[in-house]
């Protein structure tokens, strides 16, 4: 049984869930799991995830009772779940913006459906809608890639990229068998089967320098899953370095462009931000290209072999 990955899957399930159950009155664990494509211990996961939901308006809270001991699921006073949804003029607002900007996304093969909804809410949402249109959203043209890659996840062919690997500051060509395509913390990704790698990698599509739809059929082996996103991103091993810089405010960019486990403002625009890495030798490289917009502070041991490295590359000059 392969089970939804993403927060997106997880939220429409949960959306769902409620509503399956109070239709059927109650439900076994396993006829539930079976229904929804997760195992029982995910379900229990939703289940505990829903236990904690309370629904207001109007005053006072309204929880929803969930009971699922001995493997029976029952819900009671769920009944305002059946209240038609009502926007606040500020979610109106949020929601017809980002519906401007996907409609907007290179490639976007739903674009008529997206303009046709969001004349549709600007039509209920009033005051709500002008103050919308008052807002201007710049979408990154860095993913023209998207509508190559969108086509061979609809013919379901392997596509050729020229790839910048950041860690390494180098182009690489690989081919690809595409997965899916993710939107997280605001940046598109490929996820697919890369054939150099011989595993499944995420590409950051404003970092596919070029792609090319090929004639082979996409072959993902079966065995490929997708990523587990629930914790993140970027989720690294026992094994991982977890280099911590200090940045100058002329260094900030290193938090938008490397995967960061942590972010810290220090004030002054100052970050620290904490990086890991399997291999820590492109840290000691990007130190070196810091100069003065930052240092790494921890490991000691790190931060030492860096300043050995400044110290022999000084002595060149000399």
């Amino acid at each position: 049984m392969k089970a939804s990955s993403t927060s997106a899957d997880r939220l429409t399930r949960l959306l769902a869930l409620v509503p399956y159950v109070v239709s059927r009155e109650t439900v076994s664990m396993s006829e539930a799991a079976r229904a929804f494509g997760v195992t029982e211990r995910q379900l229990q996961d939703d289940l505990n995830l829903l236990w904690c939901l309370e629904l207001r308006s109007p005053d006072p809270y309204c929880p929803i009772d969930l009971s699922y001991e001995g493997g029976e699921i029952t819900v009671s006073e769920a009944e305002s779940i059946s209240r038609p949804l009502r926007l606040g003029a500020d979610e109106a607002a949020a929601l017809l913006v980002a519906l401007r900007m996907l409609a907007e996304l290179p490639g976007s093969a739903e674009r008529d459906a997206l303009t046709r909804l969001v004349a549709k809410l600007e039509a209920a949402a009033g005051e709500a809608a002008a103050a919308a249109r008052q807002l201007s959203v710049d979408v990154d043209r860095r993913t023209g890639s998207l509508g190559v890659v969108q086509r061979a996840l609809r013919e379901d062919r392997r596509l050729r990229l020229v790839y910048y690997v950041a860690g390494r500051d180098e182009n690489t060509e690989r081919d690809v068998d595409p997965m899916r395509v993710l939107v997280v913390d605001g940046r598109t990704y490929l996820e697919g089967w890369c054939r150099r790698a011989e595993g499944v990698r995420l590409f950051r599509m404003d970092q596919i320098l070029e792609a090319e739809v090929l004639e082979a059929q996409a072959e993902v082996p079966a065995g490929a899953e997708r990523r587990d996103l629930d914790g993140g991103l970027f989720q690294g091993s026992a094994s991982d370095v977890r280099a911590t810089l200090e940045l100058a405010p002329s260094g900030r960019w290193v938090a938008d462009y490397y995967p960061c486990e942590r972010v810290e403002e220090l004030g002054e625009g100052r970050l620290r931000v904490v990086l890991l890495t399997s291999d820590a030798r492109w840290v000691r490289s990007l130190a070196l290209r810091l100069g003065d917009q930052g240092r790494v502070v921890a490991p000691a041991e790190l931060a030492e072999g860096i300043r050995g490295d400044a110290e022999r590359a000084l002595a060149l000059y000399s």
